[in-house]
């Protein structure tokens, strides 16, 4: 459906609205960048789309090293988009509309602490196949700092637990990552004791399968992660990429470099996982403010 959108909106810049090929390509290329983040960190669709989610974006933007240039066209392409579809009559607003580059403010990506982790991977309880599975992804998750898109396309000939890595082949690259013992036992009980009793065919290859024995969605695995924030009595919002950016911090905090971390994220740019130092120098301003006597 996005990617359809995004054709018809190509084809009516170049046909209608006569503009260059470098604004189409800019223009389309802002919105399938929004589209990405959208289905990667808000679990949503373009057509669903909500003015708090352009502005999340455009704040995503400027902690990621993009300009206030770039977040301004960006607003420009993604509120002719909106306006196309709304001509369409295939969304009832523009999301975008009162959206104002002005009101952006840099905001860096929600950290939970050592101790949030330690309480948040506690939650499911392996008394049954759910818990067993539950525990299992979640470790997982935490220990490689993988996204979610990467987690559930996971297949069993992804893992070489007897070495402790993962591989995981994603936008066209693939890279190794290692796991720590935690994860490689909570890994191993779920695929030799709870897999063969889920999956419905003999024949699957997803590591990580549904109730239903069929590889786990996106949305079955975003339900998952807010019952156990709700069930860990947890304020801050927690989605799949809040424990990838505390992989990274924490491995950040504990002495990893960045080229490391760079290559098990797997960045194709530095500057996206430099902003993770940023991080760590906020928290340590944070604790010299709270703890200096004469600050």
């Amino acid at each position: 459906m996005a990617t359809d959108d995004i054709g018809r909106y190509g084809a009516y810049l170049a046909e209608e609205k006569h503009a260059s090929q470098n604004t189409i390509s800019s223009y389309l290329r802002d919105v399938t960048q929004f589209s990405e983040y959208l289905q990667h960190d808000q679990d949503c669709t373009l057509r669903g789309a909500t003015d708090e989610m352009v502005r999340s974006y455009m704040n995503w933007m400027l902690v990621h090293g993009k300009s206030a240039s770039s977040a301004t066209r960006f607003l420009a392409s993604i509120k002719s988009f909106y306006n196309f579809l709304l001509a369409q009559g295939e969304v009832q607003a523009n999301p975008a509309k009162g959206v104002t580059a002005a009101k952006v403010e840099r905001k860096y990506p929600e950290i939970l602490t050592n101790k949030e982790v330690e309480l948040f991977l506690e939650q499911p309880q392996c008394v049954d196949a759910k818990g067993f599975r539950d525990h299992a992804m979640l470790e997982l998750l935490y220990a490689t700092g993988i996204r979610v898109s990467e987690l559930i396309s996971l297949d069993l000939g992804d893992l070489n637990l007897a070495a402790g890595f993962i591989r995981c082949a994603s936008r066209g690259k693939e890279r190794i990552i290692p796991l720590y013992h935690g994860a490689v036992k909570a890994i191993q009980d779920y695929v030799k004791n709870i897999r063969p009793q889920l999956i419905a065919d003999s024949g699957e290859e997803a590591l990580f399968v549904n109730m239903n024995g069929e590889r786990m969605s996106r949305q079955g695995f975003w339900k998952i992660i807010k019952h156990y924030q709700e069930k860990a009595g947890i304020e801050k919002d927690i989605t799949p990429h809040t424990l990838r950016h505390s992989f990274a911090v924490h491995l950040l905090e504990n002495g990893a470099d960045l080229r490391s971390i760079q290559e098990m994220l797997g960045h194709a740019d530095i500057s996206s996982t430099q902003i993770y130092t940023h991080v760590v120098k906020r928290q340590l301003k944070d604790v010299y403010q709270k703890a200096h006597p004469r600050a």
